[in-house]
């Protein structure tokens, strides 16, 4: 079996971390397999795509990798929670998206929360955002309120045009993007302004075998 390979970085301004990990799991191929073989439901939460089940051995068998990131990079050193997990497909069209999915978002503000995008197919991958009027790459408890009022007044005068966030806008400047390979994995804090980098071109495909297939994971560090 492959040792994952685990590289930290810090990035932006507040220098906070993320792990990029190859070969975060074991056999790849058959969990392209399950992926075809899952019933996909629409997203829930503004997830602008679908989403089916994990094979209920999944986080069992990337733990060697998992465990190391959480310890070592995003410092958490004691228990964590599982909050959700998916299969993940972006297949909206970007003439479909609602004002908040043509933005960088945060997952969640609370501490120890933490996100995982586990890539099985080839593309674009992550990118990370400042916003440009406050200066914010994360956004906690402090800061939420003074954001999204600066956020929603700059909305109100010039709304976003119909695209996936990509590159720098008007209102947010990418401070680093992670390229998807197969069997990559980005962990980071959900406080990360983020995006999945889709390009305008890109093809929304909802068939596993050729689309833009993830897993999508929530967890909560004590």
């Amino acid at each position: 079996m492959t040792k994952p390979d685990i590289v930290a970085r810090r990035i932006g301004s507040e220098g906070q971390p993320i792990a990029i990990v190859d070969g975060f799991h074991p056999d790849p191929d058959a969990l392209r397999a399950a992926a075809m073989a899952a019933a996909f439901e629409p997203g829930r939460h503004h997830y602008p795509g679908i989403r089916a089940a994990l094979p209920a051995d999944y986080f069992a068998l990337v733990r060697p990798a998992l465990v190391p990131v959480l310890r070592e990079v995003l410092g958490a050193g004691g228990g964590v929670q599982l909050l959700d997990a998916s299969f993940s497909m972006v297949t909206m069209r970007p003439g479909d998206l609602g004002v908040e999915q043509r933005l960088p978002h945060v997952d969640a503000v609370e501490p120890g929360r933490i996100a995982l995008v586990h890539y099985l197919s080839e593309g674009e991958g992550t990118a990370f955002f400042r916003h440009r009027a406050t200066g914010f790459e994360t956004i906690d408890p402090a800061r939420s309120a003074g954001y999204l009022a600066t956020l929603n007044a700059e909305l109100r005068s010039d709304p976003p045009a119909a695209a996936y966030p990509f590159g720098d806008t008007a209102l947010f400047e990418r401070i680093a993007h992670v390229e998807a390979r197969t069997n990559r994995a980005v962990i980071y804090r959900s406080a990360l302004l983020h995006s999945g980098a889709i390009s305008p071109g890109a093809v929304l495909d909802a068939d596993p075998a050729t689309g833009r297939l993830t897993v999508t994971a929530f967890l909560a560090a004590a």
